[in-house]
């Protein structure tokens, strides 16, 4: 038996014994427990949040990088160049994420005495600020301690005190101060807001116009000179155009980058500041396609954020490639007849207020524009008459266009009820309540009648016939000398039937700002009568060219494309790459009539052309081809602003047509605004181009057949000497 004081040391060891162990399984268990924690937490971060780090690095480290990737080319529907490149030598400036402002003028300095760079664009505030720059110190002890205080104890945020300081010791600069500055000071200060515009890592262009061979040489070989760390020699590209024709539209420059207005919208998009952009017509509607895919490469930065490692991630592509529908050589040939032509109503009397003449031409069946003609009669600086390109008008600038909507009229009459198939009324002056007589141009005597078929009102252009139409829609009957009543339901009817052929909506071309006309309102009763004869609501050239076209095609409104195909980069930049997309005909609609109804006005317009009373018959009965079309005059009242002749009266002129009559390949509209002030002699330009330019279309169509049978018309791969504008 052991003695009890052994026992008791012998229970405390197991004691003991038993708590560390417990202590033990404790400490484990706690050490397993946090293992696991770290690695479920490191299975987390890995597995669910694994992908939104790899982007967050990716986002630090990928940097999309402008390297001049050269823009998609626009070309007619022949394949010649309208809007090319030309490569150009060019300086550029990177700045790292810790440069500091001080070594970007040490570059500016040492580069300033390699290249000549302009100082026009230099402002007072760029002089004002370079001059505080090197004269800090007697430059901010212009502001007295008295001003100081006063603007320290305004109640505002610190960074607005900040500002008006330094606003207050650019204001106490002089000029004389100013003037100090060298030609060589500019010069480099020039350089500088060019380095300074845009952010680090982001190409800055120093340099891109006139950059001489001497100039690219010398600074070339200094590239790995630390005192021009970021410079760089690249090949950039000036947009050049080889036509005048306004809706191929512009682009920004790298010296203007992205507008304001539209920062946001393409820095979210991942351009740079600096990026050219388009900024009208064509190059804006397809600036996606047009801007190409930039080279993106990968910045390693140290642990202080310098770029020690620029790893290439992807080559960027060129941009996409446009056919149009447009045949330059057409496009060409329509302009000169539209400006002889305007050129020759501007010296007839009573025009001085006629500036502007439309055409439009398309093909009616597809939709493709095959010419869109604007020209526009001004001055230059030193006064003398010129001739400018106003195409993007066809589509922006709306008039009354007169008679040439009478089918729009007629057809809409019969979907409505309001006249029958050969159906015959009454031509004769209409007397309302205080109102002048409502009548035809060819029937002025009162209570002359004069009955005829809906065939004759379209070849003579019957104003009354279309009256009693709208007022059969309205449901009123003409009483003699009595007020009008007409429900303002009635021009909403109206209207909504115009516009099933294009007239008064959007037509659909693929160009920006498309205008739609002005809608007029539903009072008084009698402008019912004046919207049905198209001389209330305006319309555009191209809604004209529409409306005509759906006639043409047996009722089916076409939407308007000027581009025709999308195209790949070209891989040697001289050739069309392949096809990526063809621009297939949309179908907008179909107009509600039956094909008989429809008929009925092609042969009214047909009778308008070759008809014994045919308004056109004077200028198309001898065509070699089959055409039909519909002539228009309206009297309106002249308004631009601030113009010394607005409110005086004046005529407007216009042309609908197609050919052939049987199979039409064009449809056509023609518009001159203002034409003359003089209703008793109104010129018949409006005709006499429609017909110049039908027949010039079918000339060159002629002329193609001929270059293909003796298989010399150019491919698509046909290169055309640019020149720059």
């Amino acid at each position: 038996m052991k003695p009890p004081q052994k026992r008791r040391i012998s229970l405390a060891r197991v004691k003991l014994q038993s708590n560390t162990v417990f202590r033990m399984n404790v400490l484990f268990f706690t050490i397993f427990l946090l293992f696991s924690l770290l690695i479920l937490r490191l299975g987390f971060l890995q597995i669910v949040k694994g992908e939104d780090y790899a982007r967050a690095i990716a986002r630090t480290e990928e940097v999309p990088v402008n390297t001049s990737v050269p823009r998609g080319r626009i070309f007619d529907s022949e394949g010649r160049i309208q809007v090319g490149n030309k490569p150009v030598n060019a300086i550029t400036y990177t700045a790292m994420q810790t440069t500091k402002r001080e070594e970007m003028m040490t570059v500016a300095r040492e580069l300033a005495k390699l290249i000549e760079k302009d100082v026009n664009k230099v402002t007072l505030r760029d002089k004002q600020d370079f001059y505080i720059q090197l004269n800090t110190e007697s430059a901010t002890k212009k502001v007295t301690d008295e001003e100081r205080t006063a603007i320290a104890a305004e109640d505002i945020t610190e960074k607005e005190k900040q500002r008006k300081l330094d606003a207050l010791v650019r204001e106490k600069i002089t000029d004389e101060e100013l003037a100090s500055l060298s030609a060589e000071d500019l010069e480099v200060l020039a350089i500088y807001r060019e380095m300074t515009s845009g952010y680090a890592l982001t190409p800055q262009m120093i340099k891109n116009e006139d950059v001489t061979d001497e100039e690219f040489a010398r600074v070339s070989e200094r590239l790995t000179d630390p005192q021009l760390k970021g410079v760089n020699t690249v090949t950039d590209w000036k947009r050049i155009k080889s036509s005048d024709l306004t809706i191929l539209g512009s682009t920004t420059t790298p010296e203007t980058g992205i507008p304001a207005t539209r920062l946001e919208y393409y820095l979210a998009r991942d351009y740079s500041r600096n990026d050219r952009i388009g900024i009208s017509f064509l190059e804006q509607q397809y600036e996606e396609l047009l801007q190409g895919q930039k080279s993106v490469v990968k910045n390693i930065t140290d642990g202080r954020g310098s770029v020690i490692e620029t790893v290439p991630v992807d080559e960027g592509k060129a941009g996409k490639d446009l056919v149009l529908s447009i045949d330059s050589e057409l496009q060409s040939e329509l302009e000169k007849i539209v400006e002889d032509k305007l050129l020759e109503l501007k010296k007839r009397p009573n025009s001085e207020l006629v500036k502007d003449a439309y055409l439009v031409m398309m093909n009616p069946k597809t939709g493709e524009v095959l010419s869109m003609v604007g020209k526009r009669i001004g001055e230059d600086k030193d006064g003398k008459q010129v001739i400018y390109d106003y195409a993007f008008g066809t589509f922006t600038a709306a008039h009354e266009m007169g008679s040439t909507v009478k089918g729009a009229t007629l057809l809409t009459g019969y979907a409505k009820n309001a006249v029958e198939l050969n159906e015959v009324q009454i031509d004769e002056p209409l007397k309302f309540a205080g109102t002048a007589l409502k009548k035809s141009i060819f029937n002025t005597e009162p209570f002359n009648r004069i009955p005829m078929t809906d065939l004759m009102a379209i070849e003579r252009s019957s104003n009354v016939y279309m009256f009693k139409i709208a007022m059969k829609i309205a449901g009123v009957e003409y009483q003699y000398n009595r007020g009008l009543y007409v429900a303002p339901e009635t021009f909403e009817e109206m209207r909504n039937s115009y516009a099933q052929f294009g007239l008064g909506v959007k037509t659909g071309i693929d160009l920006p700002n498309e205008g739609t006309g002005y809608m007029g309102g539903t009072a008084p009763a009698t402008k019912l009568l004046d919207l049905a004869i198209g001389q209330y609501d305006t319309y555009t050239p191209m809604q004209l060219a529409q409306y005509i076209s759906t006639i043409a095609n047996d009722g089916y409104r076409m939407e308007p494309h000027v581009v025709k195909e999308i195209r790949s980069a070209s891989t040697d930049g001289v050739t069309l790459g392949p096809i990526e997309t063809i621009i297939e005909p949309e179908i907008l609609n179909r107009i509600n009539n039956t094909q008989e109804e429809i008929e009925q006005v092609q042969t009214g317009m047909r009778n308008v052309y070759i008809g014994s009373s045919g308004s056109a018959r004077a200028q198309f009965s001898d065509a070699p081809y089959t055409a039909a079309g519909k002539t228009g005059t309206a009297e309106v009242y002249f308004y631009e602003k601030n113009h010394e002749l607005n409110g005086e009266y004046a005529i407007n002129i216009a042309h609908v047509g197609y050919a052939p009559f049987e199979n039409p390949e064009i449809a056509y509209a023609v518009v001159i605004p203002y034409v003359t002030t003089d209703p008793k002699n109104v010129p018949r330009a409006n005709n006499e181009i429609a017909r110049a330019a039908a027949d010039k279309y079918f000339e060159l169509k002629s002329k193609e057949v001929v270059e293909e049978s003796n298989l010399i018309k150019p491919p698509y791969s046909k290169t055309v000497e640019v020149e720059g504008e």
